[in-house]
C-alpha cells in the first residue's frame, strides 16, 4: 500500500526524532566547562586554588622572638584580637580562643578584646583570663554616652563598664517599627535566616558601622574578628598584623560566599545613589568588576539589582580600622543607615564591608 508524499516525510521526521531522543538518553553525560569572566577563575589557573596546600605568603616575616606578654619592647603593633560575644556563649568562646591560641596567638600574644551588649559575668572573665597569656580587654572602665549631635561617643566617670553603648546598639528612631515588622515577615516567608530577630539586624549594623567607633578602640589600628565556636587547624607562624602593616594591606578573608540576594535587593541601588552623589569616593584601581560579575551566578546579579552578591565572609576578617574610620566609609554607611536597610531588609555587614572595600580600596591592598 503506498502512502502519499507528506505522510512519508512526517514518518522519517518522527522516526529521526526517536533515534536523536534515543541518543540523548543512553550517551555520556556531558562535560560541563567552567565559566569564565570577570570574577572566575584567571585564565592561567590550571585548578581550583582551594585545593592547593596553603603555605606562607612571600617577603619578611616576622617570628615568634621576643613577643612575651610581659615585653614591653616587644615588635607587636597596634593590633587587637576583637569578638562581640555573649555570656551564654563562653563555651564556645573558650574553644575558639583555644584553638587561636594553640595555633597562633601564644607565640605573639595579641590582647583580646570582648564586646558585649550586657555585663560580662565574672565567670566570662575569668575563664577567657585563664585561657590566654596575653591581656584580656572587657571594655573601659567608664560608661558610655552619645554626644549630642555627634556620632562619636564620650566617657562618663565612675561608672560600669564594659558595655556596646545603647545608642550605638538601639534601633535608630528613624526606623519605624510597623514597616519592620512588615518587612520581617516578608524575610521569613522567603526563607531569610534571623530575619525576624531583631537583634540580629542591630548587630548587622554594629558590625558595619559602629565597632570601630568604641573608645576601646580609639588607639587600635588592626584587628582580627574571632566568633565563638570556630576552628583553626593550621599552625600560623608569622606576625600576621606586621604582615598586613609591612605589606600596606587593608583586609585580609579566608573565603567568599554568595548572600541571599532576597536578603539585599536595594543595597546596591543605594550604593550607586551614593556613588552619583559622590564620584570622587570611587577608587580607580578597586575591584568592582568582582563586585558587578553576572556571569557565575547571573540569578544573584538580577534580583540584586547589578550586584553580585559575593562577599567576603566577615566572620573572620583581619582589617585596617583606618578604612573604616575614613571619610569615604563613614559617608557611605551614614547613607546606608539613613536608607533603612539594616532593618527593612537584612544587610549584613560583610556585603557592606565587602563592596565598600571594593569600591573604595585599591584591591592590590585586599590580600586575595
Amino acid at each position: 500500500m503506498a502512502f502519499s508524499r507528506p505522510i512519508r516525510v512526517l514518518a522519517g521526521i518522527s522516526t529521526f526524532l526517536f533515534l536523536f531522543l534515543i541518543f540523548q538518553v543512553i550517551r555520556s553525560p556531558p562535560s560541563l566547562a567552567p565559566p569564565t569572566g570577570s570574577g572566575d577563575k584567571l585564565p592561567e589557573m590550571k585548578n581550583d586554588p582551594m585545593n592547593d596546600p596553603t603555605g606562607e605568603p612571600k617577603g619578611k616575616l616576622w617570628r615568634a622572638d621576643d613577643y612575651a606578654p610581659d615585653n614591653a619592647n616587644a615588635p607587636r603593633i597596634n593590633a587587637t584580637i576583637l569578638s562581640l560575644v555573649r555570656n551564654e556563649e563562653i563555651d564556645g568562646m573558650i574553644q575558639s580562643m583555644n584553638d587561636l591560641e594553640r595555633t597562633w596567638n601564644s607565640k605573639f600574644n595579641y590582647p583580646w578584646t570582648f564586646f558585649n551588649d550586657v555585663p560580662f559575668t565574672e565567670e566570662f572573665k575569668k575563664r577567657t583570663r585563664a585561657a590566654t597569656k596575653a591581656k584580656c580587654h572587657y571594655g573601659k572602665p567608664y560608661a558610655l554616652r552619645l554626644q549630642p549631635g555627634l556620632r562619636r561617643i564620650a566617657s562618663v566617670p565612675n561608672e560600669d563598664l564594659e558595655l556596646i553603648p545603647k545608642e550605638h546598639w538601639a534601633v535608630p528612631s528613624w526606623i519605624n517599627n510597623d514597616l519592620f515588622e512588615e518587612s520581617a515577615a516578608i524575610l521569613e516567608e522567603q526563607k531569610i535566616q534571623y530575619g525576624k530577630l531583631v537583634s540580629y539586624h542591630q548587630m548587622c549594623r554594629w558590625n558595619s558601622g559602629m565597632f570601630y567607633r568604641h573608645p576601646a578602640l580609639q588607639n587600635v589600628r588592626y584587628y582580627w574578628r574571632v566568633e565563638p565556636k570556630i576552628h583553626f587547624f593550621c599552625d600560623v607562624d608569622y606576625d600576621v598584623f606586621r604582615y598586613m602593616q609591612d605589606h600596606n594591606k587593608t583586609y585580609g578573608f579566608t573565603i567568599n560566599l554568595y548572600d541571599a540576594p532576597q536578603s539585599i535587593p536595594t543595597l546596591w541601588p543605594e550604593t550607586l545613589k551614593f556613588l552619583a552623589a559622590h564620584p570622587e569616593y570611587e577608587n580607580k584601581y578597586n575591584a568592582k568588576d568582582w563586585l558587578i560579575d553576572s556571569k557565575r551566578r547571573p540569578e544573584h546579579n538580577i534580583k540584586a539589582n547589578g550586584y553580585s552578591t559575593c562577599h567576603f565572609w566577615s566572620n573572620f576578617e583581619i582589617a585596617d580600622m583606618d578604612f573604616w574610620r575614613s571619610k569615604p566609609y563613614e559617608d557611605y554607611f551614614e547613607h546606608l543607615d539613613r536608607a533603612g536597610g539594616f532593618f527593612y531588609e537584612r544587610w549584613g555587614d560583610a556585603p557592606v564591608h565587602s563592596i565598600a572595600l571594593g569600591l573604595f580600596e585599591d584591591a592590590s591592598k585586599i590580600h586575595w
